[in-house]
């Protein structure tokens, strides 16, 4: 990633050279999963929502396409995929899954699991009106940048959380979203 703009094979490169490490640590028994939709532009963007402000949980957040896994659903894979069509309108079939990164434990108690995949610059996306206010791209060079995310440390029920936080245009990205997106990042970085 030398060059002043990072094409989609030097992504692809980088993530399939080097595999995440896993954490060594409990997690919940409860599942859901996301898609990281990376849009194979000549300068591709990361494909992400903000939350209708009416939902019961994180209204309002920016937030990658997901949810809770169902009972039904095959695979993580297979809930990402499932949740990203019912949310912005993405069929399965048009993703390209690359991999996953290491699964992250949400405040609401789930392991979530996010599932990078491509998605073709073709495609026309839908936000559910129920569920999505906003969809919007962002750069994925600029996405990447680590140091565009600020540490914000937290402590609460005596435990320690460290949470990212960063803007991009009108958007706050942060929290689970903002750690996804610096795990990616650091998961292509160079050595």
């Amino acid at each position: 990633m030398t060059a002043n703009t990072l094409t989609l094979a030097q992504f692809l490169a980088r993530f399939t050279l080097q595999l995440p490490e896993r954490p060594a640590v409990t997690l919940p028994t409860r599942h859901a999963a996301v898609l990281v939709p990376i849009i194979a532009r000549p300068q591709p963007t990361l494909l992400l929502t903000k939350r209708a402000s009416s939902l019961r949980k994180h209204a309002g957040q920016v937030a990658f396409p997901g949810g809770m896994m169902d009972s039904s659903d095959d695979s993580l894979i297979f809930t990402a995929l499932r949740e990203a069509e019912e949310e912005v309108a993405i069929p399965p079939a048009m993703v390209q899954v690359i991999g996953v990164l290491p699964a992250v434990t949400s405040s609401t108690g789930f392991q979530v699991t996010p599932v990078v995949g491509v998605i073709p610059d073709t495609i026309t996306y839908r936000a559910s009106e129920d569920e999505v206010a906003a969809v919007f791209e962002m750069p994925l060079q600029e996405a990447l940048r680590l140091g565009r995310y600020t540490p914000l440390d937290i402590h609460r029920h005596g435990l320690h959380h460290r949470v990212w936080l960063s803007w991009f245009e009108d958007y706050f990205v942060w929290g689970m979203t903002a750690g996804i997106i610096r795990q990616l990042s650091l998961q292509i970085a160079p050595d």
